[in-house]
C-alpha cells in the first residue's frame, strides 16, 4: 500500500471537476436559453446562426422598406384620385359650356372662371400657383411634378443586393395632361378655354362648325388627361399590390429562417434540464467518493499499531 500517490482520489477529483464544469455549462445554457453562448460551444453552428441572423434582420428591414413604398404609392394615388375628380368636373363644365343656344358670353365666362380655378388646383408652372402636382410630397420628394417621369424611384425590397423595385411616376401637372401628338396640333388641359366656343374664326369670318371643332378638341384633351391619370393610377395600384405580396413573402421567409436559426442556436430546455440533473447528481456522488478515497491512506495507520 502506497501513501505518496492516492490514484483513486486523483481520478475521483478529475471526475468531480468534469462534472462541475458540465453542470456550470448546463446552468449557463438554461439561464440564457441558448445552446451556443460562445464559439467553443459549436463553432460551425455559430457561423451558420450569425449568417441567418443577418439575413433575418435584412428581411425585416426590407419589409419596412416595402411598407414605406406602399405609403409613398398611397400618397401619390390619393392625390391622383382628387385630380381625377377635378378632370371629371372640367369635362362636365365643358359639355355645359357647349350648350351655346342657351348661354351668352357672361355665362361662358363664369364657367371658364371655375375651369381656370380647377386648372390651378391641378398645379404646374403654367398656372402660376402651387396645386396638387406641386404639393404632393413624400419625405421631401415631389411625386407628381415630373421629377420621376424619367428618374426612377427605387425600393430595396430584399435582404441582398440587386433585390430592388423601380417605379416611374409621370408628370401629372397641368403642363403635361392632355393631347400631345408631337406636332402643331398639341393641345393640353392648360389650353382649355370655353369662351372660344363661339363659332367664329379668329379673323372674324363665320364658320358654323368652328365651335364644334373647338369643343371636340378641348373635350378630347380632357378625355386624354383622364386616361393619363387612370393609366398612372393603374400602374401605381399594380406596384402597391406587388409590394403587399412582397411583404407577405418577406414575413414568411423571416419566420422560416427564424425557426431554422432557433433550432441551431436555442437550447432544448427539457433536454438540458435532464443533463443538468444528471451532472449535478454525478457531482454529488463524486464528492462523496472523493471523501472515501481520501480515507484510504489512513488505513496505513492500522499497520503501525
Amino acid at each position: 500500500m502506497r501513501i505518496n500517490h492516492n490514484i483513486a482520489a486523483l481520478n475521483t477529483l478529475n471526475r468531480l471537476s468534469s462534472n462541475n464544469s458540465a453542470s456550470q455549462k448546463n446552468m449557463e445554457k438554461l439561464s440564457s436559453g441558448l445552446r451556443i453562448n460562445r464559439a467553443g460551444d459549436d463553432a460551425a453552428g455559430l457561423a451558420i446562426s450569425e449568417k441567418m441572423r443577418g439575413q433575418i434582420r435584412g428581411l425585416e428591414m426590407a419589409s419596412k422598406n416595402a411598407q414605406d413604398g406602399i405609403s409613398l404609392i398611397q400618397t401619390a394615388e390619393g392625390a391622383l384620385t382628387e385630380t381625377h375628380a377635378i378632370l371629371q368636373r372640367m369635362r362636365e363644365l365643358a359639355v355645359q359650356a357647349n350648350n351655346l343656344g342657351t348661354q351668352d358670353n357672361t355665362d361662358l365666362g363664369a364657367i371658364q372662371d371655375e375651369i381656370s380655378a380647377l386648372k390651378e388646383e391641378i398645379g404646374g408652372s403654367a398656372t402660376g400657383s402651387k396645386g396638387i402636382s406641386d404639393r404632393t410630397e413624400f419625405n421631401g420628394k415631389k411625386l407628381l411634378n415630373g421629377d420621376f417621369a424619367t428618374t426612377q424611384l427605387q425600393f430595396q425590397i430584399g435582404a441582398n443586393s440587386g433585390q430592388t423595385l423601380s417605379v416611374n411616376i409621370g408628370d401629372m401637372s397641368i403642363n403635361a395632361l392632355g393631347t400631345n401628338n408631337g406636332g402643331t396640333d398639341d393641345f393640353f388641359i392648360k389650353d382649355i378655354d370655353v369662351t372660344k366656343f363661339t363659332g367664329k374664326l379668329q379673323d372674324g369670318s363665320a364658320d358654323p362648325n368652328a365651335d364644334k371643332v373647338n369643343f371636340n378638341v378641348q373635350l378630347k384633351s380632357i378625355d386624354d388627361a383622364i386616361k393619363q391619370v387612370s393609366t398612372q393610377r393603374s400602374k401605381l395600384g399594380a406596384v402597391q399590390n406587388r409590394l403587399e405580396h412582397t411583404i407577405n413573402n418577406l414575413g414568411a421567409s423571416s419566420e422560416n429562417l427564424t425557426a431554422a436559426e432557433s433550432r441551431i442556436r436555442d437550447v432544448d430546455m427539457a433536454k438540458e434540464m435532464s443533463e443538468f440533473t444528471k451532472n449535478n447528481i454525478l457531482s454529488q456522488a463524486s464528492q462523496a467518493m472523493l471523501a472515501q478515497a481520501n480515507q484510504q491512506p489512513q488505513n496505513v495507520l492500522q499497520l503501525l499499531r
